[in-house]
């Protein structure tokens, strides 16, 4: 397989928008960057695309991939926000925060029967535009293979998945270089399931 590599830099956002849009609709699987860390990711609809990511990374089974979107009401298709969580999406998305929620019925239908699913809605700007113009959620982890650092630039996430994958896009160094924060929100009290670049303190007047 031959990847495709273009740049929001070089080839402009535009170029980089359609031809992303294209590949995700051809169901093929791309690497973009977040505000965080590069991500592998692919349509939630895509089964067998999902499944490669696992191949691909050497990911266990049973760590779930998060689910991206860019607005909230598409999220809410797939998890169940509790009551009280409002000022939090408010507050911190788009951001580095991701939200460990209850899954709706189709939520479970598409994960394999998971009773809770990890999603955010990221904030950066090239990939909002591309969630918001291919108009489906993505399913996404971290470009790297596990146990090796995740991808800051797209050079890294080209020796990690060249000839592996349909796309990468470089659109620079993340801004943050470092793993969203993780909190479990299925029930009270809250659990802070892994420290990222979004400092917990900020989040204790909010929860």
């Amino acid at each position: 397989m031959k990847t495709k590599i273009i740049s929001t830099k070089k080839d402009g956002n535009n170029l980089v928008i359609e031809v992303t849009n294209d590949i995700l609709k051809n169901k093929g699987i791309v690497v973009l960057p977040t505000d965080t860390v590069y991500g592998i990711m692919t349509s939630v609809f895509n089964f067998e695309g999902q499944k490669q990511i696992y191949r691909l990374k050497h990911r266990a089974a049973r760590k779930p991939l998060i689910l991206m979107s860019d607005n909230i009401e598409t999220l809410k298709q797939f998890v169940i926000f509790p009551k009280g969580i409002d000022k939090i999406v408010m507050e911190f998305w788009p951001g580095q925060l991701t939200l460990i929620l209850p899954t709706t019925e189709l939520g479970k239908m598409l994960i394999g029967g998971r009773d809770n699913l990890g999603v955010r809605i990221p904030n950066c700007k090239i990939l909002l535009n591309i969630m918001a113009r291919y108009n489906v959620p993505l399913m996404t982890t971290s470009a790297n293979i596990s146990g090796k650092d995740s991808a800051k630039t797209a050079k890294t996430a080209i020796d990690y998945f060249d000839s592996k994958i349909d796309l990468i896009v470089d659109g620079g160094k993340c801004e943050f270089s470092f793993e969203s924060t993780v909190i479990d929100m299925v029930k009270f009290p809250y659990v802070v399931i892994r420290k990222g670049c979004l400092d917990c303190k900020k989040l204790l007047e909010y929860i």
